[in-house]
């Protein structure tokens, strides 16, 4: 549904994008990941027509980005950061607006605009003035404008900057609802919400692609392999001499917790079974006993520290 190949963008001398190149399959909820000025927006904006690549090639449900924009602006809803709105509007009105510019003639402008209100929660300010709106009720109003076509692929830039954390569920709930019936490319620095929304993340730095995969993936490639921490009532020594000798173990760190065991144990594979089964055979009671998963936050630390390691 959208295909990237070896986009590039300069600002004069300032390279914004650096060859990157990814694939997105129809049905697919992608999160495009990275710090500010990472080089989301520019990508964002190249693939919804807002402004041309230097080099590479990008298409969108078919069309070239390039050749074709008329086309893939029929495709594409796009929220970007800063929802370009007309205060003195009201939002029905607005909406009107929006969907003559997309061609639709009354009755479906009606038909839509009922649609997307109810989807984005807007019947109860469908008549108020847009500046008389809160911020949360604004980027609704936007995504109502993105969805106003029905649109076969959704792009949006930070959905949920300035939400606050009701409007943010919502949101998330939205979007995961969304991915039934759309291809959903969603940018955003704020992780937790990336994790908990999108099937695959592409995670980019200084306009370079760095890491892409499912989040179970990238936690895994930070974890390489199994962490588990247990606490087991038993002499530390020996606690920690009985699980270094179990198949897989890495390393093992132990220290007292009010008259427990508490260890730490890297592993190359998942050691819980055969803990619990040390614990019993050597009738040492455990209280505790569980993976420590890495999360996308450490992950994303780790990988942009050694792009700029690397860089050095």
């Amino acid at each position: 549904m959208i295909e990237v190949r070896n986009l590039a963008k300069y600002y004069g001398s300032v390279r914004a994008v650096d060859n990157v190149s990814f694939t997105i399959e129809e049905g697919e909820v992608v999160g495009f990941l990275g710090p500010n000025g990472a080089g989301k927006t520019t990508t964002l904006r190249v693939l919804t027509c807002y402004q041309p690549a230097t080099s590479g090639s990008a298409k969108v449900a078919g069309h070239d980005v390039f050749t074709e924009s008329m086309a893939v602006r029929r495709e594409v809803g796009y929220l970007p950061e800063s929802v370009p709105l007309y205060p003195e509007m009201r939002v029905r009105e607005y909406l009107h607006f929006r969907g003559k510019l997309r061609g639709l003639d009354r009755p479906r402008r009606n038909a839509a605009i009922a649609r997307v209100s109810e989807r984005c929660w807007l019947p109860d300010v469908i008549n108020r003035p847009i500046s008389q709106l809160s911020k949360g009720f604004r980027q609704r109003v936007g995504l109502a404008d993105a969805l106003l076509h029905n649109p076969r692929v959704l792009i949006m830039d930070e959905p949920t900057i300035g939400l606050d954390p009701a409007q943010i569920r919502e949101t998330r709930s939205l979007i995961r609802e969304l991915a039934q019936e759309h291809t959903v490319l969603l940018s955003s620095h704020i992780l937790p919400e990336v994790e908990v929304t999108c099937r695959r993340i592409i995670i980019i730095h200084r306009g370079k692609i760095v890491a892409s995969g499912t989040p179970a993936e990238l936690r895994q490639r930070i974890t390489a392999g199994s962490q588990l921490i247990a606490e087991l009532k038993g002499p530390e020594a020996e606690v920690t001499a009985g699980i270094r000798k179990l198949d897989g173990v890495k390393d093992v760190h132990s220290e007292p917790a009010d008259g427990w065991t508490r260890v730490t144990v890297s592993a190359r594979h998942d050691l819980r079974e055969a803990i619990y089964k040390l614990s019993a055979e050597k009738g040492w009671p455990l209280r505790e006993l569980r993976r420590d998963v890495a999360t996308l936050e450490d992950f994303f630390v780790k990988i942009v520290a050694g792009a700029h390691q690397s860089e050095g």
